[in-house]
């Protein structure tokens, strides 16, 4: 039970940092713990038939196992600093840039090849959205599809297999510093290891923070991103999709001058549920395959809330609503727009009678008794401008799903290295709250790889 390095945490920081420690030191004894299942395991028992809504596994196959958050994804991979967390700041921004073109690199050899590049740069549509006070963020995306997506998946995991152990649906208890290392304690058994990376993502928040209260590891309270997911059909906003994919575009709101971003944007994609530490929340998937693609297009409406002191537990506000959401309509609650505005509830004789067919099934039911003023206003107004450059996205039928909620860790005090301040205890991807994004996740994963074996 003696390991050189141990990893926790199967999401893209952890799966690339052991892809890379075998890269550069194929005899190094690695193990990587997975509090969720094996990939081939993943399977969400919602069938839209017999079981329609969240059941509250023990395990989120969604949110967790190998994979990470990210396995069903539409698997989006954002090359920028502009988006996506603050790796940047730690390790620089040529070398956050340089990480994130290597993970892509990656994908592509392992299943990615002859999916798209998209890139905002040149696009005509940022002097449009200047025009009407919007903002488009540049960057590049590499959209794999959650169907390539998972593909690639598979294939690292093939080329992992036999050169790591593995430990599913085994979560870490403790972690512990030793003369010669961390004492890592998983179910019954006690492991030693002379390195440890915790890659626990955003499922992990609170162990994270159990974690460092343990270890006196510093932290400082972080953003909770708050909104709903728009459904609305393809044609609308297709004259982006086409040409851009993923577009973040962002707006201040004249009313209350808070930020509201768009963010997940999938093309013909599918609304889904998930399920995080046992709140059921919304999200979004799209597919490669046209066989798997959809009439609709949706995206999430985020605003972001920044606490001061005395109150820090910006995730607990965002569990709060969430909670509120999930009491009211048993999960997640849907709504056409034309009804919020006019202050009705929503009705399942007014959601089948819309010229929209909902992917997800939803609660028919009122966000205005859900979400804050202050955030129901700013996305009402951010609909509206977006409206300006895609008319249609104001229609009385299209669709807000409630909530969409963005937990984002504790950000923990670590160094370049991403390394805390015990030696050798590195923390990364989105359990650190430096990073955001499955790119930004990985590319973390490879940068602490490389200080251990270089």
């Amino acid at each position: 039970m003696n390991y050189d390095v141990i990893i926790i945490g199967a999401g893209p920081g952890g799966i690339f940092a052991a892809y890379e420690l075998m890269q550069n030191k194929p005899g190094m004894k690695v193990a990587v713990f997975e509090s969720g299942h094996a990939l081939n395991k993943r399977h969400c028992p919602i069938d839209g038939d017999k079981i329609k809504t969240c059941i509250g596994c023990k395990s989120c196959s969604i949110m967790s196992g190998f994979g990470g958050a990210g396995a069903f994804s539409d698997g989006k991979y954002n090359i920028t600093n502009d988006f996506g967390g603050t790796l940047y700041e730690y390790i620089g921004k040529k070398r956050a840039l340089e990480l994130m073109h290597y993970i892509d690199e990656i994908n592509l050899k392992y299943g990615g090849e002859g999916t798209k590049l998209y890139s905002t740069a040149g696009s005509q549509f940022k002097t449009i959205c200047v025009q009407n006070d919007l903002h488009l963020l540049d960057a590049s995306v590499r959209h794999l599809g959650t169907d390539i997506n998972y593909i690639v998946l598979e294939n690292l995991y093939k080329y992992l297999e036999d050169k790591v152990d593995f430990y599913f649906d085994t979560p870490v208890h403790t972690i512990e510093a030793s003369d010669n290392g961390y004492v890592i304690s998983a179910k019954d058994s006690i492991y030693n290891c002379e390195k440890c990376i915790v890659s626990v993502g955003r499922s992990g928040s609170k162990w994270m923070e159990k974690v460092c209260k343990e270890l006196d590891i510093p932290t400082k309270s972080n953003r909770v991103d708050i909104g709903v997911r728009v459904e609305l059909p393809a044609n609308v906003f297709a004259h982006l999709t086409d040409e851009l994919y993923e577009s973040k575009i962002v707006y201040r709101t004249k009313q209350y001058q808070d930020k509201v971003r768009t963010f997940c944007m999938n093309p013909k994609g599918a609304v889904v549920n998930e399920n995080t530490n046992g709140i059921i929340t919304v999200n979004g998937h799209s597919y490669e395959d046209p066989a798997m693609q959809t009439d609709n297009t949706n995206f999430a409406l985020l605003v972001a809330k920044h606490f001061t002191e005395p109150f820090e537990d910006s995730n607990g506000y965002g569990e709060s609503i969430a909670k509120l959401s999930n009491m009211l309509g048993g999960g997640v609650i849907v709504q056409r727009f034309g009804d919020l505005i006019r202050g009705h509830r929503s009705t399942p004789t007014r959601i089948e009678e819309a010229f929209i067919t909902p992917t997800l099934q939803a609660t028919p039911g009122d966000l205005s008794l859900v979400l804050p003023k202050r955030i129901l206003d700013s996305i009402i107004e951010m609909i509206y401008a977006l409206d300006k450059i895609a008319p249609g996205t104001a229609n009385d039928d299209t669709l807000l799903y409630g909530v969409e909620v963005k937990f984002y860790n504790m950000e923990v005090e670590v160094n370049e290295k991403l390394e805390s301040r015990y030696n050798g205890l590195y923390i990364i991807g989105d359990g650190s709250g430096i990073t955001h994004s499955l790119s930004h996740a990985s590319a973390s994963g490879v940068h602490v790889a490389r200080d251990i074996t270089k």
